[in-house]
């Protein structure tokens, strides 16, 4: 009973992808049978829970994404906040300046936790919700770094005139494409912060798996 639940589970969850992954044309009952290997009535009836939950919703014998998403992706930011607090408090209070988790939203980069120093005379106001493009500032370019890239980068002055930033990829985690930084109107020793910046992200990425 147990494996059959789970086999149930893993093709719906199957059938939910396979309509997010039709990014224009919404696909028919027939298409979602042929992507998941099911028949029709198989499908019609991974369609129920799925809509009674606003997952996905049916027009005819089209299938597109449902509102209750949107429910579900609203409650990812504040997730993700929780999770990276502590070890983002502890950077900022370590190096003396703010300290970020940002997160890709497209080709933009999006702050989703910041914490201020206590200690410091003055810190950058960097801002949840704050975004940016991610070519630009540390905390985008990190975003993007591969795999094999130097653990950490720094950048001056391209988000705030006189602003330091140094920053780190959060990987090893699912889907998310995120970075740890420092943000400061002072210059930064790259070779005492940026492993700081990295033991934070890597902390954060732990905390996520």
């Amino acid at each position: 009973m147990a494996k059959e639940s789970s086999l149930t589970l893993d093709r719906g969850l199957a059938l939910l992808q396979a309509v997010a992954d039709s990014d224009t044309e919404a696909p028919t009952i027939s298409d979602l049978a042929a992507a998941i290997g099911a028949s029709r009535a198989a499908v019609y009836r991974l369609l129920v829970p799925l809509q009674a939950r606003g997952l996905v919703r049916r027009e005819g014998s089209k299938v597109r994404l449902g509102l209750g998403l949107l429910q579900l992706a609203a409650k990812v930011a504040p997730q993700l906040r929780v999770a990276a607090l502590p070890a983002l408090r502890e950077l900022a209070e370590a190096v003396g300046a703010t300290a970020h988790l940002t997160v890709a939203d497209g080709d933009e980069a999006q702050a989703v936790a910041v914490v201020e120093p206590s200690w410091t005379t003055y810190h950058v106001a960097y801002r949840v919700g704050t975004r940016h493009p991610l070519h630009k500032g540390a905390a985008g370019k990190a975003i993007t770094m591969r795999p094999g890239e130097p653990g950490w980068l720094g950048s001056v002055g391209e988000l705030q005139p006189g602003a330091y930033g140094i920053a780190a990829p959060v990987r090893g985690v699912l889907d998310l494409r995120a970075s740890v930084g420092v943000v400061t109107f002072e210059p930064l020793d790259g070779m005492v912060v940026g492993p700081k910046v990295i033991a934070a992200a890597a902390i954060i990425a732990e905390s996520l798996r």
